[in-house]
């Protein structure tokens, strides 16, 4: 399957880069949402630097990126943030809204813009995560964060049922936010033992790179479209 146009959120580095990349080759239009701008050059990307966890200013980004686009075929709600590893008792509460506002808010008033400028969107993917059901120790707000953005795909598809929406966990991949969980002297992976399992997957097929996960979930986009809209789907048991 095709995609004529795309957005890409958090597209200045990681998966967010790897999709940029990926749909690029297959010949897609490409309109990209970054804190620090895509890197890339290309006729086909057209690139717009928004800091997502300024609420008030994503309106006005989405409104000049897309002011001339009418529809989209494919949305990817992919820029986030991890915050520290640690215990949930230790982590303030500013810390946690801080994740809630990128993680969760800035999609919601992202879905919210697309409404407003009357773009409808066929298929809409959240970038989600296995955190968001597993409960490991130490991944507090970023588990927290990514539960309710389960819920807030579930609810919003409700309110966009022309739209197929996906909350998606993409399984392990080696960005640079792997950089500060495999590095033992940093985190405690002995406290934290979800770690460990990370560590060992580093530089194994079980951890691809950025480029090799995005093609992964862009060839499965069109499988995701069977499943009800508003489900969370993890990439690795639904291409197992």
């Amino acid at each position: 399957m095709t995609y004529a146009n795309a957005l890409v959120t958090g597209n200045s580095s990681g998966l967010g880069l790897g999709f940029t990349r990926v749909l690029l080759e297959a010949g897609t239009e490409v309109y990209g949402l970054s804190r620090r701008g895509c890197p890339l050059e290309h006729t086909r990307l057209h690139d717009q630097r928004a800091d997502l966890s300024e609420l008030a200013a994503i309106p006005d980004a989405v409104n000049t990126l897309l002011s001339e686009t009418t529809s989209l075929d494919l949305v990817l709600l992919n820029a986030g943030l991890l915050g520290d590893i640690q215990d949930l008792h230790t982590t303030p509460v500013s810390t946690l809204e801080d994740l809630m506002r990128v993680n969760v808010w800035a999609n919601k008033v992202l879905l919210d813009a697309l409404i407003a400028c009357n773009i409808p969107c066929k298929q809409i993917v959240l970038i989600s995560s296995g955190a968001a059901v597993n409960g490991n120790r130490g991944w507090g707000g970023y588990s927290l964060s990514k539960a309710t953005l389960n819920m807030l795909t579930m609810l919003y598809a409700h309110e966009m049922p022309d739209s197929h929406f996906c909350a998606l966990a993409p399984g392990l991949v080696d960005t640079a936010m792997q950089d500060y969980l495999c590095d033992p002297s940093r985190i405690d992976a002995k406290t934290y033992t979800s770690l460990a399992r990370l560590r060992a997957a580093r530089g194994t097929d079980a951890m691809p790179g950025p480029d090799d996960a995005a093609k992964t979930i862009i060839n499965s986009l069109p499988l995701l479209q069977r499943e009800n809209s508003g489900s969370f789907i993890d990439i690795r048991t639904f291409t197992s």
